[in-house]
């Protein structure tokens, strides 16, 4: 159970799109061919592979960088590709993400790259493109000038070391020390075997066998390793030491104390990437103010949400929303949402198959009518959008003594409902507006309504959802509330007499 989590999905939903993340690193392209095994090759012991469909994603520090953007939040990638084709192809998938590339292109290097052969989740063969040897002096100034300039909107920054000669010492120091002046959380994902080149930075997120390597202690010795692990901590001046350690969990030592984050169960497909999405969630919870324990119950269930995909693909804001919400009962005042927020929120429901309802109206003074008009709208879908006259609509359609209940007050009450998902109040005399924004499966009215006159009938048809008229409780309205409220003194009186 992630700690914190009402805070969490507000982040998630809303502050997070305001955060920016900046990736320094070894950039990569990814790419895949999938096909079909059905022979072994006549020329050599070798299987065919019949190639079906094949692409391409940004990998290695591009691929942490895709997590942030896909978490909601904005990402500026810093690194060296070469000037040719895959630096073509990858330029075109950070754009086409959102991500803000700062990339330094160069014509004596290639693009990293690596092309993977897969028959169904089998990987056949992985050919690499690279040149390790390192970059001229000018582009590492170059590099460094570039993120020290953006080093004021930045809200945290991410050193994605793949050991392809992107990140020297003196990148690392100099990027290390312009975040420690402005109080910018540095979190590295190192590939390196000595960890000093990484000294003083906030966190540092290796592997089990990556730390194994540094300290000389075999993986497997689990307890030797993470004792040796806080060592580090004080030696380098770190705040932090975060160990995956695959089906384990994830490790946080600090310099006199730690402990273990189990991890969340999942079928693993491919364990490809992993390390990325923990590191650009951690990064995310750090910019946020999120303390540790949350930060990394947080990293694993998105760490969780990737091994269950094959190939390098990052997490979404969606899939991570989805498996957090079946962990807790949303309170009254959390279902009452702006659009944004909103927009969000049903883009999970949707993830997962969900269908949406909508309805909408004053509901001043709650009755048996509108209960069962909610209750009959929850059972056409599995998510019910309740939309609210603001206070001044209100008054334009009803008159100036309306409403008698505040938006504010009508939207907690029927917040509370078990019926209703979530809570929107709109200005505009029909919700028009927010019918197509929201794009619902299915709008629901009362009896006194007929298909030809609800507002949004012909979009909500035009995207293949439909209306629903349901039957009204007789007898019950606020207006007839309100008139009998107002009488019953006089007749209390009179029968006094």
């Amino acid at each position: 159970m992630v700690q914190d989590l009402h805070k969490v999905i507000r982040l998630i939903e809303g502050d997070w799109r305001n955060t920016r993340v900046l990736v320094v690193g070894d950039v990569m392209l990814d790419r895949y061919i999938w096909g079909d095994v059905e022979r072994i090759s006549p020329e050599a012991p070798v299987p065919i592979v019949h190639a079906i469909h094949r692409n391409e994603r940004p990998g290695g520090a591009a691929n942490v960088a895709m997590n942030i953007s896909g978490l909601g939040s904005k990402a500026s990638l810093f690194g060296f590709a070469g000037d040719d084709e895959d630096g073509n192809a990858l330029a075109a998938c950070l754009r086409d993400a959102g991500i803000v590339s700062e990339l330094t292109r160069l014509g004596t290097h290639p693009t990293t790259a690596k092309l993977r052969i897969l028959s169904g989740k089998q990987q056949m063969l992985r050919l690499d493109t690279e040149q390790v040897a390192g970059y001229p002096a000018e582009a590492y100034a170059a590099l460094i000038a570039r993120v020290e300039a953006a080093m004021d909107s930045a809200d945290a920054v991410v050193l994605s070391d793949y050991a392809k000669g992107g990140l020297t010492e003196e990148v690392c120091q100099r990027v290390i020390t312009a975040a420690g002046k402005r109080k910018i959380p540095v979190l590295v994902d190192p590939k390196q075997r000595d960890f000093s080149r990484y000294r003083g930075a906030t966190a540092i997120c290796p592997n089990l066998q990556e730390l194994s390597v540094v300290l000389g202690i075999p993986a497997k010795d689990t307890d030797a390793l993470l004792a040796a692990g806080q060592s580090l901590v004080t030696e380098l001046g770190l705040q932090y030491l975060v160990a995956t350690m695959s089906d384990k969990g994830i490790a946080v030592l600090t310099g006199n104390s730690g402990f273990i984050a189990p991890a969340v169960a999942r079928q693993v497909f491919d364990v490809s990437g992993a390390g990325d999405t923990v590191i650009a969630t951690l990064a995310l919870a750090f910019a946020s103010g999120l303390g540790m324990e949350t930060a990394v119950q947080l990293a694993n269930v998105a760490a969780g949400i990737v091994v269950g995909k094959v190939g390098t693909v990052p997490v979404n804001r969606d899939e991570l929303l989805t498996s957090l919400m079946p962990e807790i009962g949303l309170q009254a005042e959390e279902k009452v949402l702006t659009l944004d927020p909103l927009k969000v929120r049903i883009a999970a429901w949707r993830s997962t198959g969900q269908k949406i309802v909508f309805t909408n109206g004053c509901f001043d003074l709650l009755h048996i009518g509108h209960i069962t008009l909610l209750e009959d709208a929850r059972r056409e879908g599995d998510r019910l959008i309740v939309a609210i006259n603001s206070d001044a609509s209100v008054r334009d359609l009803k008159g100036p003594a309306r409403p008698i209940v505040g938006e504010r007050e009508r939207g907690r009450i029927l917040a509370a409902l078990a019926a209703v998902d979530a809570v929107i109040v709109f200005d505009d005399p029909t919700p028009l507006r927010l019918i197509v924004e929201l794009k619902p499966d299915v709008i629901v009215k009362g009896g006194d309504y007929n298909e030809d006159n609800v507002v949004g009938a012909a979009e909500v048809r035009s995207w293949g959802g439909r209306v629903r008229i349901v039957p009204t409780v007789e007898g019950f309205s606020t207006t007839r509330l309100i008139e009998k409220a107002m009488t019953a003194p006089a007749d209390a009186k009179s029968q006094v007499r």
